[in-house]
């Protein structure tokens, strides 16, 4: 390290690095350290730099210096050492300087919110306080600046909170300075002195006292012995003394105080208002420099006799100056700042101390005057503990410090303070608050609507900086009371029902449920009971509400056909065939989303295409099966959507099935229009079953079922009319759609008239006419069961007959997934019935009926859903039943049924779920 220039004010740190060696004649004597600290207002020279340029004799400061500078609003410690009269200056800058105040606004930003803000005004204030300390620590006199002539008795906690860090601190101040060379009375006390604090205050304008400038302006009054000024001064320590001993910062021991005031001598200086007369104030100190200057010695001397020698001359030259400007009133003689401060200073380099305690027994405190070089060791060691850690084995001891702080906060932080106590008494108000008509287990978004209630009554209450730590308490300690056993399960069932358990574990496979374990092993439950029948309707059973797809669909179903349904016979679907003992779910990257469209658009289009690919080409008009639509209102009718002049047919997509389906990867969810092809599920939702033949079916008595509302079991005809074909048209087929080319050409005899020779068989009449009957059966949860004739209507049959409603209009328009239960119960909510199965009956006829069920159970963007194969051809002569899947959902997750404020039209099966066309007539 370079030597450093001890003329020029140094910072602390560079002070204690500096590698400064001094004079041989002042190597051994004592060193005497005055802090300087305190306030300043906005006035045009800073006043503490401005003591120092006195103090020192010297213009070392400039005071005209701005906050522009690019300094900080850190607290930092200027030194200034005069090794002639062997006094070391240390002087506090921090926030409460205007300059420092100026960049701390500065640095601060405009964005920053209201408890930011507090943080960075208390971060200084500790900053400040750690600065004090040390200075409190390594100085003999102390000086306290007040930029105006009344005592701010805020010093009063700072001191009191000052003293209760340093009691707090002290083990660890002891630790730093065990070596170092210093008496056992320094490193037990941790300072050299109890310091002496003195004030010095700045007087304004209003209180100038200026004597007459003429002889002959005398006052006329009885002269005083003391000035204004004077009085001034003692009228301030009282004050001070009172204060300090009220609040027990002074006691009678100085031993154990902070800092001390002298009982026998001046400790309040008060600084003159400036000279309204600058002329007058150079001539005043041009005569005191001439006084000085003619009474100085003309033999140098050094050491203590030296210090004696200037104490004298500044005396001197003092009384010479004031004596003579002070002499017109009879008043006496009031001393310079230098000569209040120096009347302290020679106690310590006399080496005679501060004898400050008080009362009846008072103890002597101990005094070291050390060497410059003792003093740099304790001050650097110092330096590191309370400030700025250098070294890593003063780290912890610096840590223990820095957590030490939180002794400010009572004295320091009334803000805090009072903000801390009214949070806390707003906390219990919102505690409550939460715990009001609370169940004992309940969901997320109760604990949300709870809490939000009760963050409204805190912030009612809660005030201050503290608000937003105390409300994330209040969030943490709601939380932990939600989470502590009152929390319930958070699965929704498959009907948006939650399960009424608290937070518990699935069982694993092979694991049973186990009540006692914390969180318990529980399957879930909602407590929903619905009734639902079996794949063939024929047998209904009681069932818990699903919280998965397999226990919905399939599982349920699984278990009543060993009880019913389970040797009929049935049309498979096809489903996942794994070839690795542990297939994978595919990934979501696999499956491309595909919005449902509007019904009407899209969706009709694909029927049409569909239906077209279907169909086969008809090689003429005359030579087509056509319908007698306007002779049978029980026809396709609406379904004639094609063209009859179309003469090229588009190709029949591919549809899954022609793919080879992986054996690798699996469906997570159902079928559906938005999945990526090649997939396929580990089960299937859907069930196709035959009850018997076509005659199992009594159209006089309907469905004998159980659950079915009186008059509602009955199936709605669909009468198809066949033709005979001639032998040239056998082996033909033509699609029994609607379309224009099921019409006879016009003017052409049609084939099979009476007597034509083309008939199919002497058992068949000339024009054979076929009847499908089709149901749509609805369920709802108390197993009551109904046939629907249309969207909005129930079959109802009060005599023997059947009904007479036809087929066409549920084939023709979108059927609804749920309707209003025409049963509904006493309670306001509303009861629902799910389309459940569709009932087809296929004659023993030359007809191919195609099962294509596709259903969207939601609005836009819901996927359609479709069954694992689709255009699907019944069998002749039986009844099938076509379940639906009680629940949808996709791998994202389940498609809830409708709210009671949901419209129902967006729930839906889509039209176009059979068509029927012409066969191929048996062989003669």
């Amino acid at each position: 390290m370079k030597e450093a220039n001890m003329d020029l004010p140094v910072s602390m740190g560079a002070l204690l690095q500096a590698d400064f060696t001094e004079d041989a004649a002042y190597r051994e004597d004592g060193l005497c350290v005055v802090g300087i600290f305190g306030k300043s207002t906005m006035q045009p020279g800073p006043l503490k730099e401005s003591l120092l340029n006195n103090l020192s004799d010297k213009h070392i400061f400039s005071l005209f210096s701005g906050a522009e500078d690019g300094g900080t609003a850190d607290s930092h410690i200027q030194a200034l050492y005069q090794q002639e009269s062997r006094v070391l200056y240390l002087m506090l800058s921090s926030v409460y300087d205007s300059q420092q105040l100026l960049r701390a606004c500065q640095a601060l930003s405009a964005a920053a919110g209201h408890s930011d803000a507090h943080d960075f005004w208390k971060g200084l204030d500790r900053q400040h306080c750690l600065h004090l300390l040390y200075m409190f620590s390594v100085c003999h006199v102390l000086l306290l600046v007040n930029p105006n002539q009344t005592f701010d008795v805020t010093y009063d906690r700072l001191f009191r909170a000052l003293d209760a860090l340093r009691q707090k601190v002290l083990p660890l101040i002891r630790a730093a300075i065990k070596d170092c060379p210093v008496s056992k009375e320094w490193k037990v006390n941790c300072r050299p002195c109890p310091p002496r604090l003195l004030f010095v205050f700045q007087m304004n304008g209003t209180l100038k006292v200026s004597g007459p400038r003429h002889p002959h302006f005398r006052n006329l009054d009885k002269p005083k012995k003391h000035s204004p000024r004077r009085r001034l001064q003692h009228a301030l320590e009282d004050q001070i003394y009172r204060i300090f001993r009220k609040s027990r910062v002074l006691t009678n021991q100085s031993s154990n105080c902070l800092f001390t005031v002298p009982a026998n001598q001046a400790f309040v200086y008060v600084i003159p208002a400036m000279d309204e007369d600058p002329v007058g104030t150079l001539i005043s100190q041009l005569r005191s420099n001439c006084i000085l200057g003619d009474q100085e010695s003309t033999t140098p001397v050094s050491g203590p006799r030296r210090y004696q020698q200037m104490r004298r001359s500044a005396r001197q030259a003092s009384f010479g100056c004031e004596s003579f400007s002070g002499s017109m009133g009879g008043q006496l003689v009031d001393c310079s700042l230098k000569e209040f401060l120096w009347q302290h200073v020679e106690l310590v380099l006399t080496k005679k101390g501060f004898d400050d305690s008080v009362g009846r027994n008072p103890q002597p405190s101990h005094f070291e005057l050390p060497t410059y070089s003792k003093w740099v060791q304790v001050a650097g060691r110092l330096h590191q503990v309370l400030i700025k850690n250098t070294e890593e084995e003063i780290a912890e001891l610096a840590t223990k410090v820095q957590s030490q702080l939180k002794v400010l906060e009572g004295f320091l932080d009334a803000d805090t303070k009072f903000s801390e106590n009214r949070c806390q008494k707003a906390l219990p108000l919102a505690h409550s608050t939460y715990q009001s008509n609370l169940p004992h287990n309940y969901t997320t978004t109760v604990h949300k609507n709870q809490l939000a209630q009760a963050l409204r009554v805190y912030s009612q209450h809660a005030r201050g900086v503290a608000f937003q730590r105390y409300a994330l308490q209040l969030h943490e300690d709601c939380y932990k009371f939600w989470s502590n056993g009152h929390q319930l399960c958070e699965e929704r069932s498959l009907t948006d029902q939650h399960c009424v358990h608290k937070f518990h574990l699935l069982p694993q496979q092979g694991e049973k449920p186990d009540i006692d374990r914390n969180p318990p092993i529980l399957n879930h439950n909602s407590r929903g009971r619905s009734t639902s029948s079996c794949n063939c309707g024929r047998k209904q059973a009681p069932r818990e509400d699903p919280f998965d797809v397999q226990a919905a669909n399939y599982d349920f179903y699984q278990i009543l056909d060993e009880k019913c349904c389970g040797k009929l016979e049935r049309i498979e679907f096809p489903v996942f065939q794994p070839s690795t003992p542990d297939p994978a779910p595919a990934s979501n990257q696999q499956v491309q989303k595909v919005p449902c469209e509007a019904p009407g658009s899209g969706e009709t289009e694909k029927l049409k295409e569909t239906s077209t690919a279907q169909s086969h080409t008809p090689g003429d008009p005359s030579l087509s099966l056509a319908l007698s639509l306007g002779q049978s209102t029980d026809s396709l009718g609406p379904y004639g959507d094609g063209d009859g002049n179309e003469s090229q047919v588009q190709q029949k997509r591919p549809s899954l099935v022609d793919r080879q389906p992986s054996t690798v990867e699996y469906l997570p969810g159902m079928m559906h229009s938005g999945c990526a092809k090649g997939l396929l599920p580990k089960f299937s939702s859907w069930s196709l079953v035959k009850l018997g033949p076509a005659k199992s079916y009594n159209c006089h008595t309907g469905l004998e079922h159980p659950g079915f509302l009186p008059g509602s079991s009955f199936l709605l005809p669909w009468d198809l009319v066949i033709r005979s074909r001639s032998e040239e048209d056998t082996g033909l087929t033509e699609p029994l759609d609607g379309s224009t080319s099921s019409w006879p050409a016009p003017n052409k005899t049609l084939v099979g008239k009476r007597g034509s020779t083309g008939g199919l068989g002497r058992s068949r009449r000339r024009d054979d006419t076929a009847r499908v009957f089709v149901g749509f059966e609805y369920e709802d949860s108390r197993g009551r069961r109904f046939i629907s004739c249309g969207p909005d209507k129930i079959v109802k049959v009060l005599g023997p007959g059947g009904t007479k409603d036809p087929a066409t209009r549920v084939l023709n328009t979108d059927m609804p997934l749920y309707v209003p239960s025409p049963s509904q119960g006493r309670g306001v909510k509303a009861h629902f019935a799910q389309l459940a199965r569709l009932y087809i009956v296929v004659p023993d006829a030359p007809l191919e009926v195609t099962l294509n069920p596709q259903v969207q159970p939601g609005p836009p963007p819901c996927p359609v859903f479709h069954p694992e194969q689709t255009d699907l051809v019944l069998p002749s002569d039986g009844l099938w039943v076509l379940r639906f899947p009680y629940s949808y959902a996709t791998d994202r997750g389940p498609c809830y049924p409708p709210k009671e404020n949901q419209p129902l039209n967006n729930y839906k099966v889509l039209r176009g779920i059979l068509k029927a066309s012409t066969a191929n007539p048996p062989p003669q």
